[in-house]
């Protein structure tokens, strides 16, 4: 049997640090091996114990998880999971801190009712072994990996029926925010599934709206889809794509969730063939587990382009990994050319009307 990974605790609360070793030893796959109250006291303890994996909380004395993170990520990078509010107002710092080198984010332990606390044990073990084998290599500033440059205003000469269709998880928010902030402001229409807390999304989506020439919208039901706009999916609904004579509408709905997620990516990309046929494109970037890889099959199979994000640009291949595995992608892409490509097809699409 493989060594368990090893897990440093850092948090203020005596209380959380409790609660969290207790959860995280309960599988074996994973051991506490050291629990720190303060930044200072976790640079210590890090030297000292060599973790896998950190769990960071955000609000904390003496030095912000915020500030600790960058300096952690400058001089001695390793996989990182916040421990965050999940509230609007806890929102900023946890994107902040994504943009900042961190895997992954997770609520505090606080519902314990109704087998709350036994479903939080398995998304934070999840996240924590994703965590764990998470590709750091594309966040270090001397990878090779070059970020994504403007592009120039796309052609005049484009089908009025295009439509991209993006889906997400671990990792999707800076992935996201790359193919964004680098497409010119009379781009293709795009939707987008990032499976993201509630409280976040509209925060996650005005955070790319002001760093885009793109309009970027918090999703909005019955809401139309024009050129030079990106939809994305609130927190708890799913969203689909419905034609209504030569327009596309949001359609949301919080029926149950599908592949353990609402909103699903699986529901996206099947709704955005539905309603576009050849004339939608699916993306499909880094994330944990397997939503989204099947419809990106069905999507293919009925002659929709379609787009996997490569493994040496992947925070977690484990989407773009099954969709790859079942033979869905028609091209597997580093992140930087994923942008370039949409326009390509999209213009692509212009002439094959």
């Amino acid at each position: 049997m493989a060594e368990p990974i090893k897990v440093v605790i850092v948090d203020d609360s005596a209380v959380i640090r409790a609660v969290l070793s207790e959860i995280i030893d309960s599988d074996r796959r994973l051991k506490v091996v050291g629990m720190a109250c303060d930044p200072f006291e976790a640079r210590e303890m890090i030297k000292a114990q060599n973790p896998d994996v950190l769990t960071l909380d955000i609000e904390m004395p003496k030095m912000n998880g915020i500030m600790f993170l960058k300096n952690l990520m400058r001089l001695r990078p390793m996989p990182v999971v916040m421990i965050s509010t999940l509230t609007q107002q806890g929102a900023p710092a946890t994107l902040e801190a994504l943009e900042c080198g961190a895997v992954d984010f997770i609520g505090k332990p606080t519902d314990q009712a109704d087998g709350g606390l036994e479903r939080y044990r398995q998304k934070i073990v999840a996240k924590l072994l994703a965590a764990a084998s998470a590709n750091l290599r594309q966040r270090d500033p001397l990878s090779s990996v070059t970020p994504n440059q403007p592009l120039s205003p796309i052609s005049s000469r484009l089908n009025a029926s295009f439509i991209c269709a993006i889906g997400a998880s671990t990792g999707g928010t800076e992935a996201i925010k790359a193919i964004v902030t680098c497409l010119p402001d009379n781009s293709p229409p795009l939707v987008v599934a990032q499976h993201i807390p509630a409280a976040f999304s509209n925060s996650f989506a005005k955070r790319l709206d002001r760093l885009s020439a793109l309009t970027v919208y918090e999703a909005e039901h019955n809401q139309d889809i024009e050129r030079g706009c990106v939809y994305l999916a609130p927190g708890h609904s799913h969203l689909r794509i419905k034609r209504l004579g030569g327009r596309y509408i949001c359609q949301l709905d919080q029926s149950p969730l599908v592949n353990r997620h609402r909103p699903s990516v699986e529901v996206l990309f099947d709704s955005v063939r539905e309603a576009a046929g050849k004339s939608a494109m699916g993306v499909l970037l880094t994330g944990m587990g397997a939503d989204g890889a099947e419809a990106l099959l069905r999507m293919r199979q009925h002659g929709c382009k379609t787009i996997v994000q490569d493994e040496a640009t992947s925070i977690v291949w484990g989407m773009p990994g099954a969709a790859v595995k079942l033979n869905a992608a028609d091209y597997v892409l580093p992140l930087d050319v994923v942008a370039k490509n949409i326009l390509k097809f999209a213009l692509a699409s212009y002439w094959r009307r």
